[in-house]
């Protein structure tokens, strides 16, 4: 019997995969249902399952930060709303990958590549891959701000950090201007370019030649210093140091 988890924030989009699920394969054991980053990563630290069904975007973050935070080697059908290129990016790796809204023959076929893994061998993915296969399908160039009743374009390579303030998120230009931008802070971390920015914090994506110092702080976590200067002390996490310190050194 397999043993799976749902990871996903629209209770209308669990309620139709736990019911296509079901009807699918009957045999199935749903063992959760998971809504945040933070939940997952307690329940996986704690249980086992055959099967991750993993929406990409969730409440508070990206999935990715699942992996960073706890070893997963569980096969996984990611889901989202991307197109067909990023679909084929993730087909390219043996991990399947549903558009939502999700079509019932289409999890069928990922549930059968799922099964006819798990009958010939152990499968081990490295998500790390995944991740960098999606953002290098999606790298964004440029944004339209708009201010007043006209519209302009800021070049990513002019943007030195995007914040969150207040639920609102600004691009934080070199030239020490701010725009706001209708986009959350995990949809625009998925589409820019890794080697030049990075999410530094839960409310914050520096781009590397804004970073001018890095201190070491309090409970193992880093203070950033960044030219302009940001509205916002800015703390990296003990989770995220690692990572952190790989980007800077270009790893």
């Amino acid at each position: 019997m397999t043993k799976y988890l749902i990871v996903e924030d629209e209770r209308f989009a669990y309620e139709e995969m736990k019911r296509m699920v079901t009807r699918l394969r009957p045999d199935y054991e749903l063992i959760n249902r998971t809504e945040t980053i933070e939940e997952t990563v307690l329940f996986l630290k704690k249980n086992t399952v055959d099967l991750i069904l993993l929406d990409i975007r969730l409440a508070d973050g990206s999935c990715f930060e699942i992996f960073e935070q706890v070893p997963v080697s569980t096969p996984v059908i990611f889901t989202t709303a991307y197109d067909e290129h990023a679909i084929r990016a993730f087909k390219v790796n043996s991990i399947d990958y549903l558009l939502k809204p999700i079509e019932e023959n289409d999890l069928l076929t990922a549930l059968q590549k799922y099964e006819q893994l798990r009958a010939y061998q152990k499968p081990v993915f490295d998500y790390r891959k995944l991740e960098e296969s999606l953002m290098e399908n999606h790298k964004r160039n440029r944004f339209m701000v708009q201010l007043g009743e006209t519209y302009y374009h800021i070049d990513t390579a002019d943007i030195a950090f995007i914040y969150s303030e207040d639920k609102v998120v600004f691009l934080h230009t070199f030239s020490n201007k701010r725009y706001i931008v209708d986009y959350t802070l995990s949809q625009i971390e998925e589409q820019l370019d890794r080697k030049l920015f990075f999410r530094v914090s839960r409310n914050c994506i520096a781009n590397i030649n804004s970073i001018k110092k890095i201190a070491k702080y309090f409970n193992s976590r880093l203070k950033l210093t960044f030219d302009p200067v940001c509205p916002h002390e800015i703390l990296v996490s003990r989770e995220r140091v690692p990572d952190f310190l790989k980007w800077i050194d270009g790893m």
